[in-house]
């Protein structure tokens, strides 16, 4: 089973939790499985102190855009990783299916399937729970060594992106220079822990 190559725009709870630090995070989450394009406007809390965050990532030219609206500038940093499509994978297992909410009545429950595995390239381990019907995201677990455990919960989901110029670069972004050698490459984990 898989996540179908959709488009998505959903809004999204992340928390990052480790024994040194505490991160809680509210985005916007859009997701381009075709053209291999993400974009997360965030509002969060790191070690009780609050932040925003906007940035485009764009697995094709392997660039990362952060977008600073206030003031209509954007860095632009190399982007290390290829694109994670949202899919179960083929060689994961199915731990159950559950209702979410009761089945006491109609509409009252939400039919889920919750799947575990490897990371890519054993990096770490997941664990996806998505509906039956549609394998729309609910929520995702993943453990690596590096940074712990990570968990996104998905709400709101909405197939197809209401404003596809959104996974563009604003003009303002268009004259943002890569300075070689200036900036370690990001990963789509990594960019959490350096934003704060």
């Amino acid at each position: 089973m898989t996540i179908k190559a959709l488009n998505l725009e959903t809004h999204m709870i992340f928390l990052q939790s480790t024994q040194k630090e505490n991160l809680w995070v509210y985005a916007k989450y859009l997701y381009d499985a075709m053209g291999q394009r993400i974009r997360l406007m965030e509002l969060g809390t790191y070690e009780n102190k609050t932040f925003s965050y906007d940035v485009l990532l764009l697995y094709r030219e392997a660039t990362m855009y952060e977008i600073h609206r206030h003031n209509r500038t954007c860095n632009k940093r190399p982007l290390k990783g290829d694109f994670q499509p949202m899919v179960i994978p083929k060689d994961a297992s199915l731990l159950g299916q559950v209702i979410l909410g009761s089945s006491s009545g109609p509409g009252e429950g939400l039919l889920v399937n919750t799947w575990t595995g490897d990371l890519p390239e054993k990096a770490g381990k997941f664990m996806s729970t998505v509906t039956e019907f549609g394998c729309i995201p609910v929520t995702t677990v993943f453990h690596t060594d590096q940074f712990g455990w990570v968990l996104f919960s998905y709400f709101d989901n909405v197939i197809g992106i209401l404003d596809p110029q959104e996974l563009n670069p604003p003009a303002y972004c268009q004259h943002a220079e890569m300075k070689a050698g200036d900036e370690e490459p990001v990963d789509f984990f990594s960019l959490f822990n350096n934003k704060h």
